[in-house]
């Protein structure tokens, strides 16, 4: 198929900034491009957009299977709605590691919030991107947010070790857990948890609220352990039936708390500085990594080096080198 016809970078700006959900979603598809010509596109629009964004509110959300995060955010996001606020969501479905395919079903798993015209769901596919995000995630935030929402959800992937660089993207980091599921400290990572601004359990409703205020005794003595938190912030343990729609308003109440304590003692601009850091840096490695293994010198050496690697005639790190030196031109 023959890839749609690009937008001018005035005509994607404009689209964008008067809140056009159709250039919107086209922006972001301009973005998620490898595409040489699109990169130079989707860098200029960036660089005309990027003083309209940074007013959102970034929430992570990721949680153990089962969870019922699609449930959660799409209750959660209709509460938000009626607040007032418009709502992006930016979902991410696991890619195939062997056909790179990717299902993006989270519009059939909220459609509600779909047909909300407050809302905005974008799901996309995480590709080869560790952290439980796509590799442009960050990219797709800063559209949303220059074209006016005020929050902004990232759905993970899932829960695990490689789930915690969303928390290098968001300001507020949210963990949602089930009650009644066995040993509950068990099968979540520490680090995780550690970095939890609040953890949720869900499912709090008919013979399982016991189970779920058990859960919350056991967390939040849990979440005393860990040490105290850069932004000052002591992390809250809530129940919630998204099901049910109960338990949201707390939830809501509790961020805004947060937001306005990191913003006071200064955390909040700080944190989104030393991530903005991070964020060049990540670049940095990708588009390094991206032009060495396209290097011709490096294409031609690559077989016969791999080869050697493998059936251990030569040292991993003694190849990792001669690689180098080849990507260098020595």
């Amino acid at each position: 198929m023959l890839r749609s016809k690009r937008l001018s970078v005035k005509a994607y700006t404009d689209g964008i900034l008067n809140s056009d959900r159709l250039v919107l979603s086209r922006a972001i598809t301009l973005v998620e491009s490898n595409l040489p010509s699109d990169i130079a596109l989707a860098q200029a629009l960036l660089e005309n957009l990027i003083p309209h964004a940074g007013k959102a509110i970034r929430i992570g959300i990721t949680g153990v299977p089962g969870v019922g995060k699609s449930t959660f955010i799409e209750s959660f996001g209709e509460y938000l709605t009626q607040q007032g606020k418009n709502l992006a969501v930016l979902t991410i479905d696991p890619s195939s590691q062997l056909s790179k395919g990717s299902i993006l079903g989270d519009k059939t798993r909220m459609e509600a919030l779909a047909r909300n015209p407050k809302a905005f769901i974008r799901p996309s596919a995480s590709g080869t991107a560790l952290g439980g995000v796509s590799g442009k995630t960050r990219e797709a935030m800063l559209l949303c947010e220059a074209a006016g929402f005020d929050v902004i959800f990232i759905e993970t992937v899932g829960v695990g070790q490689s789930e915690t660089l969303v928390h290098g993207m968001v300001d507020f980091f949210l963990l949602l857990m089930l009650a009644g599921a066995g040993d509950e400290l068990q099968g979540i990572k520490k680090g995780i948890m550690e970095m939890a601004d609040a953890v949720i359990i869900n499912k709090a409703d008919g013979d399982n609220i016991k189970a779920a205020k058990r859960a919350k005794v056991e967390y939040q003595n849990a979440l005393h352990l860990f040490p105290a938190s850069e932004s000052g912030w002591i992390p809250e343990v809530k129940t919630c039936s998204a099901l049910q729609n109960t338990g949201l308003s707390e939830i809501w109440e509790m961020m805004e708390k947060y937001v306005r304590h990191t913003q006071t003692n200064g955390y909040f601009d700080t944190n989104r500085k030393a991530q903005n850091l991070n964020w060049m840096k990540e670049n940095i490695s990708a588009l390094l990594e991206q032009e060495f293994y396209t290097n011709d010198a490096v294409k031609s050496s690559l077989p016969e080096i791999t080869k050697a690697v493998k059936e251990g005639s030569l040292p991993a790190l003694n190849a990792a080198r001669q690689l180098i030196q080849k990507f260098k031109g020595k």
